[in-house]
């Protein structure tokens, strides 16, 4: 059976943010021009402006892609991970699998958000976007938080502890240890897990 014009499209569409994703991760937001993807991609560079519309946009969707790890239209906190995360009554587990789901969306998206950061403030669209994905989590981190603290007594207040939550689970965080001094993800995740429980369980 030949591939129709949709499973064709997405092909497409998925060869070319896998093309952008190492070249921006590689190169930067400045070093990678729109013909370096289509090049990479093997693809015209007007099929990515007809498919995506700008290089902001093309970046846009290849973090919402990596943040989803998939391209469905559904929000963090009404993703399978993070409904777990609400519904487990016990408070350490509760915190185990929140550092498993944020462990998930780093691996991923991690090295994006560090090349996002880096241009954000010489590029206002960037900027915008940066500030977008740093409101979303700290969204997360309080609304499961919130819900950790109906579930066992916190060591500190709740505002504290998803600001301690937000920034322990962070990408800077995350980076510093995988991605510039080699940790392994799974020695974060034990390390995270451990760190949470310290300072936010009795």
């Amino acid at each position: 059976m030949s591939p129709t014009r949709a499973e064709k499209a997405r092909a497409t569409r998925t060869r070319i943010l896998d093309a952008a994703r190492a070249l921006f991760v590689r190169n930067g937001w400045t070093r990678t021009s729109v013909e370096d993807v289509a090049r990479a991609a093997g693809v015209a560079t007007q099929t990515i402006y007809y498919t995506f519309g700008s290089k902001h946009a093309l970046f846009k969707e290849l973090l919402d892609v990596s943040v989803a790890g998939d391209h469905d239209d559904v929000a963090t906190l009404e993703r399978p991970w993070a409904l777990a995360v609400l519904a487990e009554p016990d408070g350490a587990t509760h915190l185990a699998l929140h550092v498993a789901g944020a462990r998930a969306v780093l691996d991923r998206v991690a090295p994006l958000l560090r090349v996002l950061r880096d241009a954000a403030p010489a590029v206002p669209e960037l900027g915008e976007l940066w500030a977008a994905n740093q409101a979303q989590r700290r969204t997360v981190a309080a609304t499961l938080t919130r819900s950790l603290a109906d579930k066992s007594p916190l060591r500190t207040s709740t505002e504290v502890a998803s600001d301690v939550t937000h920034a322990l689970l962070g990408p800077d965080t995350y980076g510093t240890l995988v991605l510039d001094l080699g940790w392994s993800p799974e020695a974060w995740q034990d390390w995270a897990t451990d760190a949470l429980r310290r300072q936010l369980l009795p």
